[in-house]
């Protein structure tokens, strides 16, 4: 092992010490609130909330003021998700939808402008060191929570994508623990992606 990986796995190290009792408790909460989306589980909604109101915090802790911005949002939409898929179960709707290709381009032009407002406001209205990763990361999340409380199916690609941009994010600003969450979380994305196109594809022969 070299000098440079040496120091890397140290501070590492050190950082899952210092993690604090308040990020733990969103590391867990987040890791169980997406097991429970993967697999349909509408008690996803109500564990989201207690988790996005824990990270609120912590990422404004760390100066991450999009991403502390995004938790506020990520509330309003759990309430909204659970609202959505209660009515949506009662009406015995196709549970899950897939994006058009003229959708995907509505989405991949919403993410860029998304990007680049709150990069450009993050960058000069907040003493934040990262606005332009903050910014971009906070937009793909944004729009992917909500692609999800429609339970539309490319979801998961937006948060495969994203979760693997936080990983390098988090570790820069010192929070390890959240980031060993977020490649947890990547392997979660995937399995609910292959889970929710498995039921989408036998919904759609019927």
């Amino acid at each position: 092992m070299t000098f440079i990986q040496a120091g890397f796995f140290n501070e590492v190290l050190t950082q899952f010490q210092q993690t604090s009792t308040l990020e733990w408790i969103g590391v867990s909460t987040a890791f169980i609130c997406i097991y429970l989306a993967a697999k349909e589980h509408i008690l996803n909604w109500p564990v989201s909330i207690i988790s996005a109101s824990v990270y609120a915090i912590v990422y404004y802790q760390f100066k991450l003021y999009g991403d502390s911005v995004l938790q506020l949002y990520f509330v309003f939409t759990a309430v909204y998700g659970w609202y959505y898929w209660i009515k949506r179960k009662q009406h015995h709707d196709k549970p899950i939808v897939s994006l058009s290709l003229r959708e995907w381009g509505i989405v991949i032009m919403a993410i860029s402008l998304l990007t680049t407002i709150l990069s450009l406001f993050l960058d000069h209205f907040t003493n934040t060191d990262v606005p332009y990763v903050d910014g971009f990361c906070t937009a793909m999340s944004f729009v992917a929570q909500f692609l999800m409380t429609r339970k539309v199916l490319q979801n998961w690609v937006l948060w495969i994508i994203v979760d693997i941009c936080y990983v390098p994010l988090l570790l820069f600003k010192g929070l390890a623990s959240t980031a060993v969450l977020y490649v947890v979380l990547v392997v979660l994305a995937t399995i609910g992606y292959i889970d929710w196109k498995k039921t989408w594809k036998a919904a759609s022969t019927i």
